[in-house]
């Protein structure tokens, strides 16, 4: 006999939902309804049932109508160039990174990442460790962000995948098959420093599962599209650019050189696809619409570098998570980390039509707009990125 769940139970969980931070925040606050039943399945999934965590495989439905295209028409001078980009720049992750290089994390020549980078580092307790202590934190920290970006980027390939048989446009199918490579090269090399170098792998964290969850569940192609392409790859840019400037070994430096060169392309893509079609293509409903969930996965990509699954396991019994969220979101290394990855997010939801004056002031709120007059995407090379400074 199937039983069903008590009122308490019920509120319990609603609770607990409400509690995840700003999360659904926009669409509450502007009474967006349809972007709230949107998400309500996916933050129930990811952060309540925490089924990313309990789970070895998830099956999600990804109902959407495949477009095929009969006329095989190449009217999109722009992405064919990207597509030319991209065919030329394949690499080989087996072949073109030394495996061979040892890579011990707790050896003192191994830089993996500054001490002033880990959250705790401005805590009392930072110099009571010793240094074998301080090496363990950081290892965990760097196994932490990897692994993400290993979750992010299955995300990456599966969405990839998706959306290369819905876009309408011959030259964007085109150019998403040989993104679905670059996602799957980037799967790989990063499970293989993960478990051969760093020989540590964690779970995906509940915010990125929630994002991951609501892009690949939703059946219009073209949020798939921003959730992955303008979003989850704008984010990683950030990332892995400032990541690649503050580790000092040589391996993972080079790795995500040749992930960054992919990425450029891939957000690229995503700008002039969208761009056209946003400006094209939808009413101003839908706009809001796009615009109002854009905003939320901006909101749950923020949260998901509370680094929650590095305090469970390390400092829940020294602090309160209260004070661990204060400590993160204050520290001037992580601050800069997250203003950093959403400099390569913001230009380009504006230039896509997706920062109206509607909007900004929530992102002003969040301290989210301070690179909105960068360079988008579409201007941007590899080059300049690996050139960025901190």
């Amino acid at each position: 006999m199937l039983r069903l769940p008590t009122r308490e139970a019920v509120l319990s969980e609603l609770d607990a939902l409400m509690q995840q931070g700003a999360l659904l925040y926009q669409a509450t606050a502007n009474g967006n309804v349809r972007v709230l039943a949107g998400l309500l399945g996916p933050a129930y999934r990811g952060l309540i049932q925490k089924r990313g965590k309990r789970e070895d495989t998830t099956a999600l439905p990804v109902g959407y109508p495949a477009n095929f295209d009969w006329r095989y028409e190449r009217n999109q001078p722009e992405i064919r160039r990207l597509t030319e980009a991209a065919k030329t720049a394949q690499w080989n992750a087996t072949t073109d990174l030394d495996w061979q290089r040892l890579v011990d994390p707790f050896h003192p020549d191994t830089v993996l990442l500054p001490e002033k980078f880990h959250p705790a580092y401005w805590l009392p307790l930072w110099s009571k460790l010793t240094e074998h202590e301080r090496r363990v934190q950081l290892h965990a920290l760097t196994s932490w962000l990897l692994s993400q970006f290993l979750h992010g980027e299955q995300g990456a390939l599966y969405a990839a995948a998706l959306t290369t048989t819905a876009v309408p446009w011959l030259d964007a199918k085109l150019y998403g098959g040989t993104q679905v490579m670059d996602e799957s090269r980037h799967v790989e090399a990063f499970h293989t420093y993960l478990t051969t170098k760093l020989e540590k792998l964690y779970d995906i964290n509940d915010n990125l599962y929630v994002v991951i969850d609501a892009l690949m569940t939703d059946s219009r192609w073209d949020v798939k599209f921003l959730g992955m392409q303008i979003m989850i790859e704008g984010l990683a840019l950030g990332a892995f650019t400032t990541l690649r400037q503050l580790s000092g070994e040589p391996l993972l430096r080079d790795l995500l050189k040749m992930v960054i060169t992919d990425e450029a392309r891939h957000v690229h893509f995503g700008v002039l696809a969208l761009g056209e079609f946003y400006l094209r293509e939808v009413s101003e409903r839908e706009r809001r619409d796009r615009e109002d969930w854009a905003f939320e996965m901006a909101v749950l990509l923020r949260n998901r570098f509370l680094l929650h699954e590095i305090y469970d396991e390390h400092f829940a019994h020294r602090l309160r998570r209260a004070q661990w969220n204060r400590l993160v979101l204050h520290s001037d290394m992580m601050a800069m980390f997250r203003r950093t990855m959403f400099r390569r997010i913001i230009p380009n939801l504006k230039r896509i039509g997706l920062l109206s004056d509607r909007i900004r002031p929530h992102y002003a709120q969040l301290g989210l707009l301070a690179f909105e007059h960068e360079r988008p995407a579409t201007e941007l090379t590899a080059a300049d990125l690996l050139e960025d400074t901190v």
